[in-house]
This record gives C-alpha cells, sequence and structure tokens, in this order.
C-alpha cells in the first residue's frame, strides 16, 4: 500500500464509521425515545429514520467504490475503465441520496412545523445539496478521467 493513497483509505473508513454508529446506536436509540414519548408526530420521525437507513445503503456503496479508486491509484491502474466505473457507481449513489431526502422533505416541513424550529428543513436540504454536490464532482471526475482515457489510447496507438 502506498503512502499517498494510505491517508485517503483511513478517512474512508473515518468517514464511514460514524455512520455506522449511527446506524447501530443512535437511529435506535431516537426510534425507542419517540415510541416511550407517546408523541403525535410518531409517523414523521418514524419515516425520517426509515429514509436515513435507506440512504445508508447508497453511501456505503459510494464509500466503497472510493475505496477500489484508491485501490486502483495504488496499482497504477487510475485510468482505466474501472475507475470511470467507480466514478459513475459514486455518481448514481449521490443522485440516489439526493432524491431520498428530497422526497423526505415534507417530512422534514411538518416536524418543523410542530417543533416551530425551521432549522429542521435546513438540516434536510444540508443532506440534498451535499449529496448533489458530490454528484456533481464525481460526474466531472467521469468525464475528465475518460477524455483522458481516449487520448492515452490515441496516442498509444500513434507509436
Amino acid at each position: 500500500m502506498k503512502r499517498e493513497t494510505l491517508f485517503l483509505k483511513i478517512a474512508v473508513f473515518l468517514i464511514g464509521a460514524p455512520i455506522v454508529a449511527l446506524c447501530v446506536l443512535g437511529l435506535p436509540w431516537l426510534a425507542m425515545d419517540v415510541a416511550e414519548s407517546d408523541s403525535k408526530l410518531a409517523y414523521v420521525v418514524y419515516g425520517i429514520l426509515v429514509v436515513m437507513y435507506i440512504s445508508a445503503i447508497p453511501f456505503f456503496i459510494a464509500l466503497f467504490q472510493a475505496f477500489k479508486l484508491l485501490s486502483f491509484i495504488d496499482k497504477n491502474n487510475a485510468f482505466s475503465e474501472l475507475s470511470v466505473k467507480a466514478l459513475k457507481t459514486i455518481k448514481k449513489c449521490a443522485i440516489a441520496i439526493s432524491l431520498l431526502y428530497v422526497a423526505a422533505m415534507p417530512l422534514f416541513y411538518i416536524l418543523a412545523e410542530v417543533d416551530d424550529a425551521p432549522g429542521i428543513i435546513l438540516i434536510g436540504m444540508i443532506f440534498i445539496f451535499g449529496a448533489a454536490v458530490i454528484a456533481v464532482f464525481a460526474a466531472v471526475l467521469q468525464k475528465l478521467l475518460k477524455n483522458a482515457i481516449d487520448i492515452k489510447s490515441e496516442n498509444d496507438l500513434t507509436v
């Protein structure tokens, strides 16, 4: 394993660890707390929790693809169709996360109206725009990498 990508691989694990902790410890605790409170908004909170659990799936798929991309860089195979495919998967996962939270925005709105806390809507928007930025960035990198691969294959043929 090269030193250049070791830090990035550690960062990928450090990004995933809090999400695992949230899915295993935080969200079940929140669900039990809502169930015990006998709140009228339990269905809204449960809906948001379901979206959070579902969005964890594409999140971890994207993290795995990022780890694979770093492995390709380690093997001097960064300019390959496998890298383009990994970036395409990351882009699709980010779009899926954005769409999930767009679908959940009415739930965030209901929760914000009842609690009189408009900041809750901003939290939902952060999830949407954060994932959208990652999708755009992955799409740009995918396009650049595809163009670089095409130029490289042209240069290999002009020997």
